[in-house]
């Protein structure tokens, strides 16, 4: 009787579950769906999950999840994080998008999931987190990411992104958004490891609350979080150089390099200065930058602190094309025109830029020192356009927040997991997830054993097998040394090796399949 309940299946329906016959281009192809079957398009997940098991980074941001079910038919905090991390990984950039790894069997069990979780479940869960318990979860487990590689004097770069908001969202605000003007937005203000290119903090803001006083309450806080590895050098562009942020610099003794905005006081030292005959010389090394010092204090300043001037002369002229009014177009006027925060100099322009500096280097280092900064420019980048940054916006900021800093903790994690790999140089997500993430995977069992056979796509197998080598030497390593230290913290002890790798500059090793074909 029970049988006859069961709705009855389309003759369309059943064909599709029959072997279907697909005429290709190449020939006839006998196609049968198969969905018992373990298989992954990220094979090489096992690997990540080893690395990450080594240190234990992410059973610890499991354990200190702040949210516990008392339904016993609910998802484990496990399932869900775990869900997450892996949708971040595999490129999503919205919720729904986390329903592309819903059935990767292989990838839950290389996490110790017992499977994968809803798109659903995963909003549901950030939403019931109450956001006192959730901020210091993030933060702690998000500066222990980098904390322990920062035992080296480093460089604290602040800089904000804004992040435009399509509809309606908590704290979607018209604010400064120099790309999408008029459109509403959220602000990311973020404090980066420099050069390295890490994220220590992000925090999310409306849209109006762009400048860097909104920034001043998180970075102090990240300051005394830091304790004794802070940084050597504290380092923003243009806006960070008011009495604001200075004050928290000097009042930790902190080395700054801020850049000025062009007000009207610092335009006339730029005029004052313009005529001094004690100019650094332009170089090549220099990128034709000339630069001069002097003291200045602003009108929100409380003392005159060292600014740095640093002049380059723009190689074209600049010629704008104005209509006279009632004039035909064909009777333009040309205008050679100066932007409002230039000095002409024999019809010749220039560009400045003004910081203000305690930095006891010398004068002609400063430049370059400054304009290293825009390496975090590339970051924000890559965040925005190959990780999560741009998406995975709900209504309110809550989850906003949580998410924002979920990409940037997985964000970190991938990065020094791709450091290990090829330690010369940083590979974005774009070309580091086909190298070491993607590859068909085909799991078997047998007894209390696990196969699994990869197959890559890549036209580089064999770089791909040489970076793979490289992390296990790194796994190796902590491995070794914590069988006679096991009070070891293996994290601190991979990243410090990593760092090792970096600075070192150790080649790739050759795998054996290589060295065979080139004999």
């Amino acid at each position: 009787m029970g049988e006859a309940d069961e709705p009855k299946k389309t003759a369309l329906a059943q064909a599709s579950e029959d072997a279907m016959v697909a005429d290709t281009m190449g020939g006839r192809v006998h196609v049968r769906w198969d969905e018992t079957a373990q298989a992954t398009p990220h094979g090489q997940i096992v690997f990540f999950a080893e690395f990450l098991a080594t240190a234990g980074v992410f059973d610890r941001w499991v354990q200190a999840w702040p949210l516990r079910y008392s339904s016993p038919n609910a998802s484990r905090p496990r399932d869900v994080l775990g869900t997450l991390m892996l949708g971040i990984l595999a490129g999503s950039k919205r919720y729904a998008h986390i329903a592309g790894v819903r059935g990767d069997a292989v990838a839950a069990k290389a996490l110790g999931l017992r499977g994968m979780v809803s798109e659903d479940s995963v909003r549901r869960a950030l939403a019931a987190m109450a956001p006192a318990a959730s901020e210091p979860w993030m933060r702690d487990a998000l500066i222990s990411s980098v904390r322990e590689a920062l035992d080296r004097p480093w460089v604290l770069d602040m800089d904000a992104t804004i992040k435009p908001l399509y509809g309606h969202q908590e704290g979607a605000e018209i604010g400064y958004n120099p790309h999408k003007p008029g459109r509403p937005s959220h602000v990311l203000h973020t404090f980066w490891v420099g050069n390295l290119r890490l994220v220590l903090d992000a925090v999310l803001s409306s849209g109006k609350q762009h400048t860097s006083g909104h920034a001043k309450a998180a970075m102090a806080r990240l300051l005394d979080e830091l304790g004794d590895k802070a940084p050597a050098l504290v380092r923003g562009d243009c806006g960070y150089g008011n009495e604001d942020i200075i004050d928290v610099c000097e009042q930790r003794e902190l080395r700054y390099l801020l850049r000025l905005r062009k007000t009207a006081n610092v335009k006339r030292l730029i005029e004052r200065l313009f005529r001094r005959d004690d100019w650094t010389r332009a170089t090549e090394a220099s990128q034709g930058w000339q630069a001069i010092e002097d003291e200045l204090r602003l009108s929100g300043w409380s003392k005159a602190r060292r600014v740095v001037v640093l002049r380059r002369r723009i190689k074209h002229d600049i010629a704008l094309t104005a209509n006279r009014r009632g004039q035909h177009e064909a009777n333009e006027q040309l205008v050679l025109a100066l932007p409002h925060d230039e000095v002409q100099d024999r019809a010749q322009a220039w560009e400045y830029t003004v910081l203000a500096t305690n930095v006891p280097y010398e004068i002609a280092a400063i430049g370059q020192l400054y304009r290293d900064r825009c390496d975090c420019e590339n970051g924000f980048d890559e965040l925005k356009n190959q990780w999560g940054w741009g998406g995975f916006t709900t209504q309110d900021m809550h989850r906003s927040q949580v998410t924002a800093r979920a990409v940037a903790l997985v964000y970190n994690w991938w990065s020094w997991y791709v450091r290990a790999a090829n330690p010369q140089a940083r590979r974005e997500a774009l070309t580091s997830r086909p190298l070491l993430l993607a590859a068909v995977g085909r799991a078997t069992s047998s007894g209390n054993q696990t196969t699994l056979y990869l197959t890559p796509m890549h036209a580089e197998a064999a770089l791909i097998k040489s970076m793979i080598a490289n992390v296990h030497a790194a796994i190796e390593h902590v491995k070794a040394a914590a069988e006679q230290l096991p009070k070891l913290d293996r994290w601190r002890a991979l990243l410090a090796y990593i760092c090792q790798l970096i600075v070192g500059q150790i080649g790739l090793p050759t795998p054996p399949a290589a060295l065979a074909a080139s004999g």
